[in-house]
């Protein structure tokens, strides 16, 4: 039996439906393949994104903001999804293998993950999140709250957020108890709340975790045997959407690293997954990092997926 952490996209979780029950449709749908690992005899911890649902959450935090109800932190709001995202996983996952008779325990946990007060990124906001605005919109909203706006995809101007190197997921002890008691353990939701340590007190900060930089931290923290990181296709392309696109399927990290120099992946999609997978097996020949579609989840033990080793 070998312990996974698998990493779900917020972005898959919100395809089309941005409703509670559209978003928790899809959820459903996704614990069927995880259930089908689980009852295989592997031991999963779950962490998801939460990219568009934080951003529909700021949204109703700014269309609310008012002196008695004043819109909260964006670390604030971080929990609260990794909540709502939490419970709609446990629910799922809870139920799934109830119908098939399977008691096993399923717990979410608002998880807090450490950063470096000192991360350049502090100095050099890049992660856009929230609405799209005009730049007229944008320079009066920069007066009011003193953060950097820029322009995004050609979309209108967006806030930019610090994006610090995760360092250490706080609960980790609690995830391994967890884990060790036999429960199926949610955690790391969005890639956590971002706090800094301060005179021994965790402080939280305005910042976003990427959630595969974040995935990778916990695998790390619970020596977990493998990462399996779900995107929307079943392999790693290079070449991608051209004549000559080809499917990856096992590489090294080395490999990788020469096609991260060569420009095969995007900055804000394919890069920091294989970036994630690079830094969690490098230096362990036991472990392995595979990238692949939720639903090839069932054959990564026949090698399905890019999968990436020492």
């Amino acid at each position: 039996m070998s312990l996974n952490v698998i990493a779900l996209g917020g972005n898959a979780i919100l395809e089309t439906d941005p409703t509670d029950e559209g978003q928790k449709e899809v959820i459903k749908n996704a614990a069927k393949y995880i259930a089908d690992f689980v009852e295989k005899g592997e031991q999963v911890i779950v962490c998801h994104g939460n990219g568009p649902q934080v951003g529909n959450l700021l949204l109703q935090q700014k269309a609310g903001d008012s002196e008695q109800n004043p819109a909260l932190g964006l670390d604030t709001c971080g929990a609260m999804t990794q909540g709502s995202i939490g419970y709609w996983v446990q629910n799922a996952l809870t139920n799934e293998l109830l119908s098939r008779g399977n008691k096993m325990p399923v717990v979410s946990m608002v998880t807090q993950v450490r950063v470096d007060k000192d991360d350049p990124s502090f100095k050099n906001p890049s992660k856009p999140i929230g609405p799209f605005l005009t730049k007229e919109e944008a320079d009066e909203e920069a007066k009011k709250d003193g953060a950097v706006y820029i322009e995004d995809a050609g979309r209108g101007y967006r806030k930019v957020v610090p994006s610090p190197m995760p360092q250490e997921i706080i609960e980790k002890d609690a995830v391994k108890a967890l884990v060790d008691a036999g429960v199926l353990t949610v955690c790391a939701g969005g890639g956590g709340v971002p706090v800094y340590e301060d005179n021994g007190q965790y402080i939280g900060v305005e910042a976003v975790n990427d959630k595969d930089f974040s995935a990778r931290v916990l695998a790390e923290n619970v020596n977990a045997d493998r990462l399996i990181i779900l995107t929307g296709v079943d392999n790693i392309y290079i070449n991608y959407n051209q004549p000559d696109q080809k499917a990856l399927e096992e590489i090294t990290v080395q490999e990788a690293k020469d096609y991260i120099k060569e420009d095969h992946f995007a900055a804000g999609s394919m890069l920091p997954k294989i970036e994630a997978a690079i830094s969690f097996v490098k230096d362990h020949d036991s472990r392995k990092a595979i990238i692949t579609s939720i639903e090839n989840l069932e054959n990564v033990d026949r090698n399905a997926g890019t999968v990436i080793s020492a």
